[in-house]
């Protein structure tokens, strides 16, 4: 006995058959709000996330960003500190310099005279022997419209030779040295020492600025 289904008996196929939605329109919207309620919830979820990441790193970049600053801050804190330790400095340089200033005002004019009769006595020919020398050093001039001076004084001699050449070759020894300008004698006299004739002198020249020790002459030396 065969036995057909109704589809068969009706001549038609599965994918023929009508489909039929049974359920309530209410239901089906219901499921595609909750859909859409899924996706927008997703959507904030994420949004929350991303948003949070982006906090934590601002929030760390801040961090650094004070711990930097707050490292300057400290470095500067301590700058300054060393700073004031040596404000003081500044006032002893200045003292020192005016001390300095001071110190070659009052003896930047020295003369060694020990030294300058030393080199003169080596300067001094065979034939003639000095019995004065006088030396008168002039004070700086106050002004800087004063008159300068040849030099910084002058020296008077008196001396004894045997002729007048000798004279002549104690003028020339004297200006050969540096120390000393313009010698020229003021008076000569012929006279004998015994049955030997000589020569006594006198004159002046002056002395120059070579003659300064200039041991006082250099501020900071």
């Amino acid at each position: 006995m065969t036995v057909l289904n109704t589809e068969a008996r009706l001549g038609m196929t599965t994918g023929q058959m009508p489909r039929v939605n049974l359920l309530p329109p209410e239901i089906a919207e219901t499921a595609l709000f909750r859909k859409v309620q899924l996706g927008l919830g997703g959507a904030v979820l994420g949004a929350v996330v991303v948003v949070g990441l982006l906090a934590a790193s601002a929030a760390h970049g801040v961090s650094t960003a004070q711990t930097k600053l707050d490292g300057e801050t400290a470095k500067n804190s301590s700058l300054s500190k060393d700073v004031a330790s040596y404000s003081n400095v500044t006032a002893v340089y200045n003292a020192a310099a005016a001390a300095q200033l001071q110190l070659t005002n009052a003896m930047g004019q020295e003369v060694r005279y020990s030294q300058l009769m030393h080199d003169l006595s080596l300067s001094v020919p065979s034939s003639v022997w000095l019995k004065t020398l006088t030396f008168n050093q002039t004070p700086p001039a106050a002004t800087a419209g004063a008159a300068a001076a040849p030099g910084i004084g002058t020296v008077a001699f008196t001396g004894v030779g045997f002729s007048h050449d000798d004279l002549a070759l104690w003028l020339e020894a004297m200006a050969n040295l540096k120390t000393y300008s313009d010698p020229y004698f003021a008076s000569s006299t012929e006279s004998l020492l015994g049955t030997k004739k000589i020569v006594t002198f006198s004159g002046t020249m002056n002395e120059t600025g070579n003659a300064l020790s200039g041991r006082y002459s250099k501020l900071g030396g």
